[in-house]
């Protein structure tokens, strides 16, 4: 038996071997089954949406941020430990974000096949609502990828060309704004083609030319250290969004979903996340009635994370967590509605109008998301409570405090935008209200707190344009710590 057995092997093989390549594409060729140019843009939506909670907004980019922004601490003994150590061979590495680079970059390769579908000639030609939506995820997915990265492949991405040129931010922010632009604007010729395959607004046009408004905001107050006059805009398209019912933009795990959310389903194959000190201390001095559930003691120790302390990040199970990363069925933040109303709020505080409504909505809609998630309520009343003891802080500088209340806000998700206000208020206002605390974003050498996250490793190697620019030897990826992108000030 055993030499038939062998026998069979090697004709197999030389049977294989012997058959022409046309033969062997034939034979693996799913006749059944539809190629992606003939599948239907609609089948595309879910994809790319759950792509986008996950793998861009709340993967490894937030995870790897939030120690930058010290919203939340990096515990575990690995990566989140070499993190808080601002390890230069981590912080700067091109294999850091390589799969989050890719998994964006392959999202946006789906979004542009159901735009071209949706365009004239196109299988799915005249279906507007398709098409509005997937502009708009498209210029989230952009977003993403420029303000982490700075200068990025873009107008030759997806063409054939093996190695696009890099182009600048600036010009990919014209794009963003004209893909927010027509999205909005083929959204209101209607349409009800998505149906279910919507698993966030359920095919609803009406709330995403909410979330286009919404949009436009965050990317509009995004370039204000280039054009002091967009922030007239940033106000009236929040107040567009506001009007047209924005309520934020959230992957429920109920809705076809079956999986944990990507917040706590990293922390427990892994517990690599912990409460930040610099939270806990803002929090403790508002007594901010998040702060229990933010700094939450689970093993009796009562320990929380203090920014680049080694001992303490070498450590698993040990620091205080937040306690929402418990809760796996926690819809994930693209957009929430909190960002919004402290958008509008700041934009009115910068013109020296009355944020006051619009900052106390912005409260009130993250403590009451907040204390939902984390499996408990909380009244108006405790609510107000608050409102009116912060009151002072709003009374005596209303930009810082609706700053501060934004960053605490964002602890929940929404790294990636605070790392941007960050970058962007240093360079518009010299300062951010929350100082970082993390001795290591200094060495001997100079900074090391990244002004930007280094390009991925697949391009790196295999895109001269994208590897020249990342550099080489001793200087490769050292440029995140020198240039910032350009709408902080930077030249790319």
């Amino acid at each position: 038996m055993k030499i038939k057995y062998l026998f069979g092997i090697a004709l197999a093989t030389m049977l294989i071997s012997s058959c022409s390549e046309d033969m062997m594409d034939s034979i693996n060729r799913d006749e059944t089954s539809k190629t992606a140019d003939k599948v239907g843009a609609k089948f595309q939506l879910t994809d790319a949406e759950v792509a986008t909670a996950y793998s861009v907004v709340n993967g490894a980019y937030a995870w790897y941020v939030s120690s930058y922004t010290e919203q939340l601490f990096g515990t575990g003994n690995n990566q989140l430990l070499k993190i808080e150590q601002r390890t230069v061979s981590e912080v700067s590495g091109a294999t850091t974000f390589n799969n989050e680079w890719n998994a964006t970059y392959s999202n946006l390769m789906n979004l542009t096949q159901m735009i071209q579908k949706c365009s004239a000639g196109g299988i799915d030609e005249g279906k507007y609502d398709l098409l509005g939506m997937a502009q708009l995820l498209a210029a989230i997915n952009w977003g993403v990828l420029t303000d982490l990265h700075g200068d990025i492949p873009f107008s030759e991405c997806f063409t054939g060309n093996s190695a696009p040129k890099i182009d600048s931010q600036e010009s990919i922010y014209t794009a963003i704004l004209q893909f927010i632009n027509d999205g909005i604007a083929n959204l209101e010729k209607g349409g009800s083609n998505a149906g279910e395959q919507d698993i966030i607004y359920g095919g609803d046009t009406s709330k995403w030319i909410a979330l286009g408004h919404a949009l436009k905001a965050r990317y509009l107050l995004h370039t204000y250290g280039r054009n002091k006059s967009v922030i007239s805009q940033v106000e009236s398209e929040a107040e567009a969004a506001i009007a047209a019912g924005f309520a934020g933009f959230y992957l429920d795990m109920f809705n076809g979903v079956t999986a944990d959310n990507a917040w706590s389903a990293y922390q427990w194959s892994r517990y690599y996340i912990g409460s930040s000190k610099t939270v806990d201390d803002l929090m403790l001095e508002r007594e901010d009635p998040r702060e229990p559930y933010y700094n939450f003691d689970a093993l009796g120790g009562d320990v929380v994370g203090i920014p680049g302390n080694t001992e303490l990040a070498s450590l698993t199970e040990t620091v205080n967590e937040p306690i929402w990363l418990e809760n796996g069925a926690a819809n994930l933040a693209i957009m929430s509605e909190s960002e919004l109303y402290f958008i509008l709020a700041e934009a009115q505080a910068i013109q020296g109008k009355d944020a006051q409504e619009a900052f106390e909505a912005a409260v009130r809609s993250n403590i009451a998301e907040y204390f939902a998630i984390c499996g408990d309520e909380i009244d108006d009343a405790d609510i107000d409570a608050y409102i009116e003891n912060i009151a002072p802080l709003f009374e005596a500088d209303a930009l810082k405090e609706i700053r501060i209340q934004k960053y605490l806000a964002q602890t929940r998700g929404e790294m990636i935008e605070t790392y941007n206000d960050m970058r962007r208020i240093m360079y518009t206002d010299g300062s951010y209200p929350v100082t970082m605390t993390n001795p290591n974003n200094m060495s001997g050498t100079g900074n090391r707190w990244p002004l930007r996250l280094p390009y991925g490793d697949s391009d790196v190697v295999s895109n001269p344009n994208v590897a020249a620019a990342f550099g080489s030897g001793n200087e490769a990826g050292m440029y995140i710590f020198t240039e910032n992108v350009w709408w902080a000030g930077g030249s790319k």
